[in-house]
């Protein structure tokens, strides 16, 4: 069992950036792969971006939309996943979700994550 807690978001202009935090608890934290995905209003969740344990050939991927911008990082010591934005755009705003999986280390589908946070607020003012 894997509980996440999401933290950073806010409200920010555009052209300007954010680091959201995701601390994760539970045991084998280095064994999952880690997603971060994100839900405007009326719109279905959306991958933006992954990243697979460290020892897994698996490479860090993202969306195209967020490609460039984003960046996904891993601290196994602390047990934690960051997404640094910079370059937000208005319509990058959303609730972000971050998510874990064992079952599949590349996967961009909703469906393949085991374990969700509550998710942050991310608004993007143009």
């Amino acid at each position: 069992q894997v509980q996440l807690v999401e933290s950073g978001g806010g409200l920010v202009q555009a052209g300007g950036s954010l680091r959201l935090s995701c601390a994760a608890s539970g045991r084998a934290f280095a064994n999952y792969a880690m997603g971060w995905f994100r839900q405007a209003p009326g719109k279905e969740r959306e991958f933006v971006a992954l990243i697979p344990p460290m020892w897994s050939s698996t490479n860090t991927g993202y969306s195209d939309s967020v490609k460039g911008r984003f960046t996904i990082s891993k601290d196994n010591t602390k047990n934690t996943v960051d997404l640094q934005m910079n370059s937000l755009k208005p319509e990058d705003t959303a609730t972000y979700y971050c998510a874990a999986t064992r079952r599949n280390f590349a996967s961009q589908k909703i469906d393949d994550y085991e374990y969700w946070g509550q998710g942050t607020q991310v608004t993007v003012s143009s």
